[in-house]
């Protein structure tokens, strides 16, 4: 008889299990049961839920449980973090074990509990393309290893040595557990994955199984995760693959969509992140350090942002505070008194930068990360209602008597901006950026003090953003400027000398979100971010 997986046999089989093992954890979910479970392995899920918001969060002070399916693999850590921030928060984590594709499917029948660690992040981003979960935070990193006993004596010193005759080895079942999904990945790209798996003659659902039986000797190898062999280094030694070396995963730990107790689970994520919280334990068990945010149980973000970006972020913004159980703090001005306040601050720097520009990145982006570029508006000519001057043409800003206003160069983002243009369109005899200084009454450090200034008839047109009017088209005339390149595109970038860097990089997400996507738009700003593939 065949033992390669995939069998008919094999197939009822597992998908019966499946069922019984998630009424099983239905009734223990629902009944508050006290103890870890560990979950047996289930068939492939086939339920795909349709994508919902985010549950309103409650206050975490009052959170008195939060139920977590966690990767087999990553047990020891995630218990011993898990004992740490009851004791101090006075929070149970009920934890559920299996493999992180078993735990997957079977969240989705139950859908149930507050948080899914995965060991592998692929299966983290196959729950998002699901619809499952929201954010997501990682807790470590793992790499393949060939794992043997220290009294091995077959010479087993790579994956050729696997396939001797007399080498008995073990692989995880992909369909399972992480590092068998990752085994197999690997092991398909070098082109030996068909005879690696025909000649194994041990399939486990869980890594913690393979580790077990290279400790008790069933097996003379198997491919597990190097944690565990660090974890049982008195009987277990590893032997390095150059192409697993080359595939670290990472351990992460996504909020489901149906927790009701975000800022809890939030928390909960910040907590086993933090080097002198959670990590400490995720390095006492062998999984290596992420290097996490420092921890505060109320972190507080600073981000600055260009003007423009306010209308489209500030109710983003909001719900993330919300949702988060954070402050942010959030400073809107032109971008070159923001690029000035970040080179004359450098003790307290931003967490984010959200440019009006990638101009104003460019000039610090020393300091940060790889910007993102979300969005991109169009510089407009504003004038009053009606069009009193008769204003048609960017050109014709050079009118006699008119009253303009512009930007300040050296302040703004919109100043250079338009600087650049004008000085771009020539003339008979000259530029318009020399023609129309005459007609220049005022030069802002924002563009809303001149939308201002037009609404109050103080002025007859104004260079802003589309952006800066789209709310309020009706009470005013927009001018298109069809000459040059009139177009502002924003990047924004987390601070490499950021304190809590991971969390800043889940106000990005937030930013980028197709809700926020949404309030771009309605603002007048065009989009710059791929939208998700739709498989």
């Amino acid at each position: 008889m065949s033992r390669r997986l995939g069998s008919a046999n094999n197939g009822l089989l597992v998908a019966v299990v499946s069922l019984v093992a998630v009424a099983g954890l239905i009734f223990l979910l629902s009944s508050g049961g006290d103890a870890p479970t560990e979950v047996q392995p289930a068939g492939n899920g086939t339920d795909n839920p349709k994508p919902d918001a985010p549950v309103q969060p409650t206050d975490s002070t009052s959170t008195k449980k939060l139920v977590m399916y966690c990767a087999a693999g990553i047990k020891l850590p995630v218990e011993a973090a898990a004992k740490a921030y009851e004791e101090e928060f006075g929070v149970e984590i009920q934890l559920q074990y299996g493999g992180s594709g078993t735990l997957l499917n079977n969240l989705q029948i139950a859908e149930t509990g507050d948080l899914y660690l995965a060991a592998d992040t692929s299966y983290i981003e196959i729950a998002r393309q699901k619809k499952l979960l929201h954010e997501a935070v990682p807790v470590g990193r793992l790499r393949p290893v060939i794992a043997i006993h220290k009294d091995n004596d077959k010479g087993i010193k790579g994956l050729d040595d696997l396939l001797k005759p007399e080498v008995n080895f073990g692989l995880a079942n992909p369909d399972a557990a992480s590092v068998g999904k990752a085994t197999k990945k690997i092991l398909t790209k070098m082109g030996k994955w068909e005879e690696i798996s025909t000649a194994c003659k041990v399939f486990k659902p869980t890594v913690n199984e393979l580790t077990s039986a290279v400790k008790l000797k069933s097996v003379d190898a198997a491919v597990i995760w190097d944690s565990q062999v660090n974890l049982h280094s008195d009987e277990l030694t590893m032997i390095h693959v150059p192409e697993f070396d080359a595939a670290t995963k990472q351990v992460t730990v996504g909020v489901l969509k149906w927790c009701k107790e975000s800022v809890a689970a939030l928390r909960f994520c910040r907590f086993m992140s933090a080097p002198s919280k959670g990590q400490q334990y995720f390095t006492q068990f062998g999984i290596e350090n992420i290097g996490g945010d420092e921890w505060s149980e109320s972190p507080e973000l600073v981000l600055y942002s260009g003007g423009v970006n306010r209308l489209a972020i500030e109710d983003t913004v909001k719900a993330f505070k919300q949702r988060e159980g954070v402050s942010v703090k959030t400073i809107y001005n032109g971008c070159g008194i923001l690029v000035a306040m970040i080179k004359g601050n450098e003790n307290q720097p931003p967490d984010a930068y959200f440019a009006c520009d990638a101009s104003f990145m460019d000039d610090v982006q020393s300091d940060f990360r790889p910007p993102l570029t979300i969005s991109d508006t169009d510089m407009v000519v504003i004038v009053q209602k009606g069009n009193p001057m008769r204003v048609k043409d960017v050109k014709e800003l050079t009118k006699a008597d008119l009253k303009v206003g512009v930007a300040n160069a050296e302040q703004s983002a919109l100043g250079e901006l338009t600087k650049k243009l004008f000085l771009q369109i020539k003339l008979d005899d000259s530029n318009l950026y020399e023609a129309v200084q005459g007609n220049v009454r005022v030069q802002t450090p924002t563009a809303d003090m001149l939308v201002n200034q037009v609404l109050a008839n103080g002025l007859d047109a104004a260079i802003v953003y589309k952006a800066n009017v789209a709310s309020i088209s009706e009470k005013l005339e927009i001018i298109p400027i069809r000459t040059g390149n009139p177009k502002a595109v924003q990047p924004i970038a987390v601070n490499k000398a950021s304190k809590h860097p991971y969390l800043a990089q889940r106000l990005v997400e937030a930013i980028t979100s197709a809700e926020s996507r949404e309030r771009f738009l309605s603002h007048g700003f065009g989009w710059r971010v791929p939208l998700p593939s739709a498989n």
